[in-house]
C-alpha cells in the first residue's frame, strides 16, 4: 500500500482516522498499532511475523540493558547492546545483502553457489535504524527504557514513516508516545502538508520519472551529450520530488495523529557545496550516521588521516545502506571524496572568494553526476552515460531526441526548478502572516485544487512507484 493511491487516500486513511479519533485517548495507541500492522501486511503479510518478533526481541533487550545499567553492570550492559545491534544488523544484512554477497563470492572464486531469491521486507532499512537508535540511546542514558511493549511497537511500526522514513529517533517521540496534543489546527496543518507531498509525487515526480525511464533505457551509441544531461536532470527532479513528497506525506500524517516528525528535506538544490547539500537532503539519515557512526568513530576531533578515514567509512556505509549493488557503494565513496576535497582544499580557507553562483553551479554538477551513479545499477552503463555527459567519445552535442524532450518539457522543468527552492513556501508563509479571511480561504482552495488534480491523475496513472521503497 502506498500513500499516493486511491485506496489509501479514500479507504484506509479515512477508516484509520475515524477509528483513531472516535476511540478514547487510552486506546488510540492500540488502534495505531493495529492499523500500522494491517498497513504493512497489505503488501507483505509474511513479514509481519518478522516485524512482531523484532518488536518483542528489542523490547526484551531494552529491559535487559536497562536492568544491568541499574545494577551498575556496565560491561554486561555493553555486551547486551552489542548482541542486540548484531542481531538487528544481521537481519538487515541477510535480507538485503545475501544475494549481493553470494554473487560476488561466485564471481571472485569462480563458484556456482545457488542463490535463492529473497523478497526484501519493505522498509527494513528504515525501521532497523530506528530500533538501533532506541537500543543505543538507552545504553547511553539519553532516554528511559520503554516498559510498555505496545508503545515500543507503535514506535517501530507507525505507518506514516514505517516504509520509507523519515528515520525517527526514539528520543524525538519518547514523550509523544505517551501523550500528544490533537486539535483541529494541528490536523489542518497535517492535511496541508500531506496534500503538498501528494502533489510533489503525482504531479511532478511521476512526470519526471516517465521521461527518465524512457531515455535512460535508450541506445548509448546514438546518445548525444545533451540527452545525457537531460537524463541526469530528469532524475535529479524525480528523486527529489518523489522522496521529499513521501516525507511530506509522512510528516503530514504524523501531525494528523498528533506526532511531530522533524523535516527530512530543506531545499537541498539551493546548496553551495556537497557538504551543505547533505545537511539539507535526507536529514534524518545524515543525522543518524552522524550520531551513531561518525561521532563514535572520532568525528573531526582527531588527526587529518583519521578524519579522512572516518568520512570515507561513513560514506561507504551510506552508499551500502541504499542498496546491495556496487553502484551504491561507488556513489557513497564518490561523495566521500568530494566532501574531503571540500573540507581540505576548496573550503580550507573559510573566507573563500568563489562567487556564490559558481559554487551553486559546481554543487549541482556534482549532485547530477552523482545521481547517474545512483540511478543506473549497471555500472558500465552508468559510467558510459557520465562519459557522454562530459563529451568523452564520438557523440554529438545535440540530437533530435534531446531537442524533442527539451522543447516539450521546458515548462515542466521550470516549474520543478522553482518548486525545489523556498520561493513558494516563503510566499505562502508571508501570505498567511499578512492576510486573513478571504486570502487564507484562497490558499485553502488552492490546496483543494491540488488534491483534486492529483487524485484525477491517480485514477488512470499506472506509473506510481516510490523510489525509496526498494531501500
Amino acid at each position: 500500500m502506498v500513500f499516493s493511491s486511491i485506496f489509501f487516500i479514500f479507504a484506509f486513511l479515512p477508516v484509520t482516522l475515524a477509528l483513531y479519533y472516535i476511540a478514547p485517548m487510552r486506546l488510540r495507541n492500540v488502534i495505531l498499532l493495529i492499523m500500522s500492522l494491517i498497513f504493512y501486511a497489505w503488501g507483505e503479510p509474511i513479514y509481519v511475523i518478522l516485524m512482531v518478533l523484532n518488536i518483542i526481541f528489542n523490547y526484551i533487550m531494552g529491559l535487559d540493558i536497562n536492568l544491568k545499567l541499574e545494577q551498575g553492570k556496565k560491561s554486561a550492559a555493553k555486551r547486551s547492546l552489542i548482541f542486540a545491534v548484531l542481531i538487528n544488523l544481521s537481519l538487515l544484512g541477510f535480507f538485503k545483502y545475501y544475494g549481493f554477497v553470494l554473487n560476488n563470492i561466485n564471481a571472485i572464486f569462480g563458484l556456482d553457489i545457488p542463490i535463492h531469491k529473497l523478497g526484501l521486507p519493505i522498509g527494513i532499512s528504515f525501521y532497523t535504524f530506528q530500533v538501533l537508535s532506541y537500543i543505543i540511546d538507552l545504553y547511553r542514558g539519553n532516554i528511559k527504557v520503554q516498559k510498555n511493549v505496545m508503545l515500543l511497537g507503535v514506535y517501530i511500526t507507525m505507518f506514516p514513516q514505517l516504509i520509507a522514513g523519515p528515520i525517527v529517533q526514539y528520543g524525538d517521540v519518547e514523550k509523544q508516545l505517551r501523550e500528544r496534543r490533537i486539535d483541529f489546527s494541528r490536523f489542518s496543518e497535517g492535511v496541508h502538508i500531506f496534500i503538498k507531498g501528494l502533489a510533489k509525487k503525482v504531479l511532478l515526480a511521476n512526470e519526471a520519472g516517465e521521461i527518465f525511464d524512457k531515455l535512460s533505457a535508450g541506445s548509448l551509441a546514438d546518445m548525444s551529450v545533451a540527452t545525457g544531461w537531460v537524463i541526469a536532470l530528469t532524475y535529479t527532479f524525480q528523486i527529489y520530488f518523489d522522496f521529499s513528497g513521501y516525507s511530506d506525506m509522512a510528516i503530514g500524517l504524523g501531525k494528523m495523529l498528533g506526532f511531530d516528525f522533524k523535516p527530512n528535506f530543506d531545499h537541498p538544490y539551493i546548496s553551495k557545496s556537497a557538504t551543505e547539500f547533505w545537511r539539507r537532503w535526507h536529514i534524518s539519515l545524515s543525522s543518524w550516521f552522524r550520531d551513531y557512526v561518525y561521532i563514535p568513530l572520532g568525528g573531526s576531533y582527531c588527526s587529518a588521516k583519521r578524519h579522512i578515514l572516518n568520512i570515507m567509512t561513513v560514506w561507504m556505509l551510506t552508499g551500502l545502506w541504499h542498496g546491495a549493488d556496487w553502484n551504491f557503494i561507488i556513489w557513497g565513496l564518490y561523495y566521500g571524496v568530494i566532501i574531503i576535497f571540500e573540507k581540505y582544499v576548496l573550503f580550507r580557507n573559510e573566507k573563500t572568494r568563489i562567487p556564490g553562483f559558481l559554487l551553486h553551479i559546481y554543487t549541482m554538477l556534482v549532485v547530477m553526476i552523482g545521481w547517474v551513479f545512483f540511478s543506473i545499477t549497471d555500472m558500465t552503463r552508468g559510467f558510459s552515460i557520465i562519459k557522454i555527459m562530459l563529451g568523452i567519445g564520438q557523440h554529438g552535442f545535440m540530437d533530435n531526441t534531446a531537442m524533442y524532450y527539451i522543447t516539450s518539457n521546458i515548462i515542466l522543468w521550470m516549474i520543478m526548478a522553482v518548486a525545489s527552492t523556498p520561493v513558494l513556501a516563503n510566499f505562502e508563509n508571508r501570505a498567511l502572516k499578512i492576510f486573513t479571511g478571504k486570502s487564507r480561504l484562497l490558499i485553502s482552495f488552492a490546496y483543494i485544487a491540488m488534491f483534486i488534480i492529483a487524485c484525477s491523475y491517480l485514477v488512470n496513472d499506472t506509473y506510481n512507484p516510490f523510489l525509496y521503497f526498494r531501500f
